[in-house]
């Protein structure tokens, strides 16, 4: 890893169903809180730059994260309304703008990311440049083979087995939902790629929120190139959305 690849850390929301006032991010596994594992794993990575983005009780993450500034080259931005994921990276422009590299966007409450799985992507960035191109892959995405894949959204691949997108659960059809290969949100953008995608996200969905996994399906209709890598290992799909979420992951960590 070099100084050239960045990180953005989405770290804004509340996560009501964790039954707890703090920030989801926050939350405790194993007398942690949960982000710190994320931040672990990009110091191991030697990301060159880590941005945090923050939104509920912001001041708590801040402080909480405050002894990490001096060693993670870490940043915090504030998303003042919580409109999305693709918000949440929009808010990070400033800190974006003049970087042409690599940048990872993941989200906080992922405590079982591993280190290789990053290291993966970034190498598939770097290496993944064909003769006939004259760029890198505007996009890598980390996706998991999952025998259940219940509620999380499939990646759909042509005959070829180029990635196409993203389905989400809720409109798939029958045979879409027999997919195994989903999506854990774990992204690598070529960083202006990125920046230009963010302009052409839109808010026509049920929550009225700009996604940043609708960003892939941008880039694929501009006709860059878009990367599906089944990297992640089966560890890495145990999310935490609930405390008996929170509770899995934590027998999962202590057997690691």
């Amino acid at each position: 890893m070099t100084e050239n690849q960045y990180a953005v850390v989405m770290a804004a929301g509340k996560g009501t169903r964790m039954k707890s006032e703090l920030p989801k991010v926050l939350y405790p596994v194993c007398g942690r809180p949960m982000i710190e594992y994320v931040l672990d794993t990009l110091e191991k990575a030697n990301i060159g730059k880590v941005v945090v983005v923050v939104g509920y009780r912001s001041d708590l993450v801040r402080k909480t994260l405050a002894p990490r500034l001096h060693r993670n080259h870490l940043v915090f931005v504030e998303q003042t309304e919580q409109l999305g994921t693709g918000h949440a990276v929009m808010v990070c422009r400033n800190e974006l703008q003049n970087h042409t590299g690599a940048t990872l966007v993941v989200a906080g409450d992922c405590p079982m990311i591993q280190v290789e799985s990053i290291l993966k992507l970034f190498e598939a960035y770097t290496s993944n440049e064909k003769p006939e191109q004259i760029s890198l892959p505007s996009c890598i995405l980390g996706t998991v083979i999952k025998d259940d894949p219940v509620g999380l959204g499939r990646i759909v691949r042509n005959r070829e087995g180029e990635f196409v997108g993203i389905v989400e659960e809720k409109d798939a059809n029958t045979e879409q939902k027999r997919i195994k290969e989903v999506n854990m949100s774990y992204y690598v953008f070529h960083t202006p790629d990125l920046l230009n995608a963010l302009n052409h996200l839109r808010t026509d969905n049920a929550q009225k929120e700009y996604y940043v996994t609708d960003v892939p399906a941008v880039m694929k209709s501009q006709g860059q190139r878009v990367i599906a890598l089944p990297v992640l290992k089966p560890i890495e799909s145990l999310g935490i959305n609930t405390v008996d979420e929170a509770k899995i992951v934590e027998a999962a960590l202590q057997n690691l």
